[in-house]
C-alpha cells in the first residue's frame, strides 16, 4: 500500500489529513468488536417475517428510550422493514452464527426453517437470541453509503442465557467472561 494522498483542511489550508483508502478504513475499523443482532418486523404487504443482520447497533438515550442501527442504503430489506408498525432488534447469541448470515444474505426465503415467536409489539423474537428490543422508527439520517435508524423502544427483556455473537476483524466468534 502506497503513501496516501493528504488535503489541505482549514481555513488556512495549513493542516493535511491523509485521503482515506476504503480498505484500510475497513481493515482498521475492523479491530474495533462488535455485537450482531437481528432487526426483524412482519411485512404489513404480505404478513411474511422479514430481517437483517446489522453489526451497528447502539443504545442512544434512557429519556426517551433510544437505539439506533445502520442499514445500507442498497438494502432491499429495509423498505419492508421499516413500514412495519413494529420492528424487533434481537440480539444474537455466539450459536447463531447461521441465523446471521440467512438474514444478512440477498433474497429468498430468510426465516425458512428458523424458529421465532412474536414480540409483544408483533414482531418477531428469534429462538436463541439473548435479548430482544421492540421499537419504532423514530427518525432516519443520511450518513454516506447507509442511513443511521434511530428507534424508539416500546419493550424488551432478555431471552436466553449465554455469550453473544461478536464481528471482529472481519470474522465472527464469541465473547464468554
Amino acid at each position: 500500500m502506497g503513501i496516501p494522498v493528504s488535503r489541505r483542511v482549514g481555513h488556512d489550508g495549513a493542516r493535511r489529513i491523509p485521503a482515506v483508502n476504503p480498505q484500510h478504513f475497513r481493515n482498521v475499523l475492523g479491530r474495533y468488536a462488535t455485537g450482531v443482532v437481528a432487526v426483524t418486523a412482519i411485512d404489513p404487504e404480505t404478513g411474511e417475517p422479514r430481517g437483517l443482520a446489522v453489526n451497528s447497533f447502539t443504545s442512544v438515550s434512557l429519556d426517551p428510550p433510544l437505539v439506533s442501527f445502520c442499514v445500507a442504503r442498497t438494502s432491499t430489506s429495509w423498505p419492508r422493514l421499516k413500514a412495519a408498525t413494529t420492528l424487533c432488534v434481537n440480539v444474537l447469541a455466539d450459536h447463531q452464527r447461521q441465523v446471521c448470515d440467512r438474514l444478512a444474505a440477498k433474497g429468498g426465503d430468510k426465516f425458512g426453517g428458523l424458529s421465532w415467536a412474536l414480540s409483544p409489539g408483533g414482531a418477531p423474537v428469534l429462538d436463541g437470541a439473548l435479548a430482544w428490543i421492540d421499537c419504532t422508527v423514530d427518525q432516519e439520517h443520511p450518513a454516506g453509503d447507509h442511513v443511521i435508524v434511530v428507534a424508539r423502544v416500546t419493550g424488551l427483556d432478555r431471552h436466553d442465557d449465554g455469550g453473544p455473537l461478536v464481528f471482529f476483524r472481519g470474522a465472527y466468534g464469541g465473547f464468554h467472561p
